[in-house]
């Protein structure tokens, strides 16, 4: 050290007398800067003995002095390595300034790295703040997978995270949308000696809000309370935001008052996100009612405000207040952005207002506002609704000539409108197109166009391009998770081969592997749930059958696969194997929908075997929360006893006091026990729908009414005929002349015939009378004529 130390103190003395005139504190800062730089630029070898000895007289705009004009950076980064060990220099502003070195300063992130070799290499400890300062200018360059790296090289220069490094690399993780990265590297966090602070809490609950899971984001703020840690007025936005996506707006507003009655302040972002979290709701009433209250607190309706309500209320389909407001920010002389013009563009496009969007559209290019690729879509969606299919391929055509736009939603927003009108070859086309201009198809587009083609009867086809899309992702990630599917779920294994491969500190390998996976179409579950309903409606079930035993392999079979091949195999009368499925599915965890209940009680229904309809039906209500057993059982009795209408009124009771009420069953069985031809108890039903104000469907009624004439129930089909005529209900002439002639060769019925043509008259319906019909008619009006002029 003695060696280390005697030319420094030839070169440059110790401390240099300082002049009387240096008495501020600012003069302190100023003469210590220039002597440390002054010890920095004789300094022949390590600076470490140097510093150590003047310590005590550093300050942090010390440290920024040298690290602001220290030329030589390697002799820089040693200082600051030095410096950081004390924990008085620990501050963002001097990391900022080597933050913005790092970032500007061609070759500077090499010296950075050899002068930490070189540290590690002389036994010095590093602390973590280095690999801090490293990690936040590799995110604020862009340099996502670096700045991970770099956080995973800390283990090799034996250098632990603080809590403000792990809030870092998590707030790098969170922002490139790798969520459950992020959540593996808090529980490494949770593991150590690290303990969390507001920010943590703050990055994970904004994470999990933006994956959907709000109550994992409420319990994480449970658990901040619980600590001891204060939510700051960011922490109670992004929750508010999590709720308000949720479209719990009541509790968002309870949480906001909750967040004044702690004395943190809301600010302009807070209201912003409650106001557009009511307009989103559509509780557009709300919104206009709490904004009053807000403004007496200081809030002012700028651009985003206005643009949710206008978006709010487009939504609603209030469109007159819609151009209130907006003569309203015209008048105060508020000028509108983009967003503003794509909400008022969108909105007018879904109204069928094409000539007003293509207004807003010019209007917004003479403010010299450039429309996005979100306001054309717009229009483009607009014209393919309206069926102008023409205009939208005009209008793409031309903003791509003009801008050079090649947007996959614009692509797939023409695909989508050509196969709802048929036009699948021209889909076909504009797809075929948009690989020809490096526009990459997206999940959507594909399914689009394999729905397009499903119903279509282009099933080969279909089969074909979803072939293209599993080629497109990458196989080794792929066939990993697909051998994985024994031990779980996908998403489930990938899960825990993230946590895994972070417990193991391989933070790098674990963000590849869910890169990889995000950077590649992988066909969604209803891609595949498509193709495999158009290869059952198309009678192809055993292709069907083979896809669904490839998802089964890969463990993506969900329930509405399930559903779907059920469905299949009781179309083609392989009763036998769709219900070896429905067992299946509770063996591997699946608990069947309601639409696999539904569809195994109505082909059960079809082939006249009520009572496994009924126990079917028995079997999905004892799984739903809020059942009463002892209910059950009761029905159950009174349906086996053949008391249908005692059995139906048990459950009703039951079904009514239940959050979920499903009325789709009741028609289902009504419509059972017509085709097997117990009308009297299928009448029952009814009547007791009817008594309970239920809906009862078309289908229903249509099915009853033929039955009840044929079996000489006249009253009951002249009721079901008008509640049919009350509801709405188109009547298929071949059921009315049934009706009208059954109530004309009644002989103490005849006149109710002549009562429901009038009906039907002043209704304005119109129907046909068969020839044999007005024959008859004719025939007994004549008669009833006859009547009339000579009585009996």
């Amino acid at each position: 050290m003695t060696t280390l130390l005697r030319p420094l103190r030839t070169a440059v003395p110790r401390f240099s007398p300082r002049p009387p005139w240096l008495h501020s504190r600012a003069a302190d800062d100023l003469f210590a800067s220039s002597e440390v730089l002054a010890i920095l630029d004789a300094a022949a070898g390590p600076v470490e003995p140097a510093l150590d000895r003047i310590s005590p007289f550093l300050s942090h705009d010390v440290v920024e002095s040298v690290v602001r004009e220290q030329r030589d950076r390697a002799r820089c980064f040693r200082f600051l390595f030095w410096a950081m060990r004390d924990r008085r220099f620990r501050v963002w502003d001097s990391h900022r300034l080597v933050v913005d070195v790092l970032a500007e300063e061609e070759g500077a992130f090499d010296v950075y790295w050899r002068v930490l070799e070189e540290v590690r290499s002389c036994g010095l400890r590093i602390v973590s703040d280095a690999f801090l300062v490293l990690i936040s200018a590799y995110w604020k360059m862009g340099m996502a997978e670096k700045a991970v790296d770099a956080f995973e090289r800390m283990r090799d220069f034996d250098c632990e995270p603080n809590v403000y490094t792990y809030n870092k690399i998590m707030h790098v993780i969170v922002r490139k949308q790798i969520f459950m990265l992020a959540l593996a590297i808090y529980n490494k966090m949770a593991k150590s000696d690290c303990l969390p602070n507001q920010a943590t809490y703050t990055i994970l609950i904004d994470a999990f809000c933006k994956t959907g899971k709000i109550k994992d984001a409420l319990k994480m703020f449970d658990e901040m309370t619980l600590r001891g840690i204060s939510p700051n007025e960011r922490t109670y936005t992004i929750v508010i935001a999590g709720l308000c996506q949720a479209k719990s707006t009541d509790y968002a507003y309870k949480l906001f008052e909750s967040m004044r009655e702690s004395g943190c302040s809301p600010d302009t972002v807070t209201y912003n996100v409650l106001l557009d979290g009511f307009c989103k709701a559509g509780k557009i009433d709300e919104a206009l009612l709490v904004l009053p209250t807000f403004e007496k607190e200081g809030y002012a309706l700028g651009l985003k405000g206005y643009s949710s309500l206008l978006n709010g209320l487009f939504k609603a389909g209030r469109y007159d207040e819609v151009d209130v407001w907006y003569r309203r920010i015209v008048k105060e002389e508020v000028t509108p952005d983009v967003t503003l013009y794509a909400i008022m563009i969108r909105g007018l496009s879904k109204a069928g207002r094409m000539e007003d969007a293509m207004s807003m559209l010019e209007e917004m290019t003479q403010r010299g506002l450039t429309p996005n690729s979100y306001c054309y879509n717009a229009i483009v969606k607009g014209f393919c609704d309206a069926g102008l299919l023409d205009e939208a391929r005009s209008l793409q055509l031309e903003i791509s000539r003009r801008d050079s736009i090649h947007d996959a939603c614009t692509y797939t927003i023409l695909i989508s409108g050509l196969c709802r009108n048929g036009l699948v070859e021209e889909a076909r086309q504009i797809f075929d197109e948009m690989e020809k201009h490096g526009c990459l198809p997206s999940v959507v587009t594909f399914n689009a166009l394999i729905n397009g083609l499903c119903k279509s009867g282009q099933l080969q086809e279909a089969n074909l391009l979803l072939h293209k899309m599993e080629i497109g992702r990458n196989p080794s990630i792929f066939l990993l998770l697909s051998q994985a599917s024994k031990r779980g779920s996908d998403s489930e294994r990938l899960k825990e081969m993230v946590t895994q491969l972070c417990e193991s500190g391989l933070f790098l390998k674990a963000y590849h592997l869910l890169m990889r996976l995000a950077d590649h179409v992988v066909p969604s579950i209803e891609t595949y749930n498509t193709l495999i309903d158009g290869l059952c409606k198309g009678h192809k079930i055993d292709a069907a059958l083979k896809l669904f035993e490839e998802l089964q392999i890969k463990g993506l079979a969900d329930s509405v696969t399930y559903a779907t091949v059920i469905d299949g195999l009781q179309r083609v009368d392989r009763e036998e194997k769709a219900f070896k499925l429905f067992d299946q599915m509770e063996r591997v965890g699946i608990p069947p929908s309601s639409s696999v209940y539904k569809c195994l009680i109505t082909w059960s229904c079809r082939r006249q075997k009520l009572p496994l309809a009924f126990s079917l039906w028995l079997k999905y209500l004892n799984n739903l929360p809020g059942r009463d057993d002892g209910t059950l059982k009761v029905a159950e009795d009174h349906f086996e006893k053949g008391e249908v209408e005692q059995a139906f009124r048990h459950l009703l009771q039951l079904e009514m006091s239940l959050k979920d009420f499903d009325l789709a069953p009741y028609n289902i069985l009504l419509i059972g026990m017509c085709q097997a031809w117990r009308i009297e108890e299928a009448l029952k039903i009814f009547l007791l729908l009817k008594e309970n104000e239920l809906e009862i469907t078309y289908t229903s009624c249509s099915t009853l009414l033929p039955a009840l004439c044929k079996e000489g129930y006249l009253d009951a089909s002249v009721d079901v005929f008008l509640y049919m005529l009350e509801g709405g209900f188109h009547v298929k002439f071949r059921h009315c002349n049934q009706l009208i002639r059954s109530l004309l060769l009644s002989d103490d019925r005849r006149q109710w015939a002549y009562g429901l043509i009038d009906k039907m008259e002043s209704l304005g319906l119109k129907f046909h009378l068969y020839e044999s019909t007005e024959s008859l008619l004719h025939r007994h009006s004549n008669m009833r004529n006859l009547e009339q002029v000579v009585p009996g």
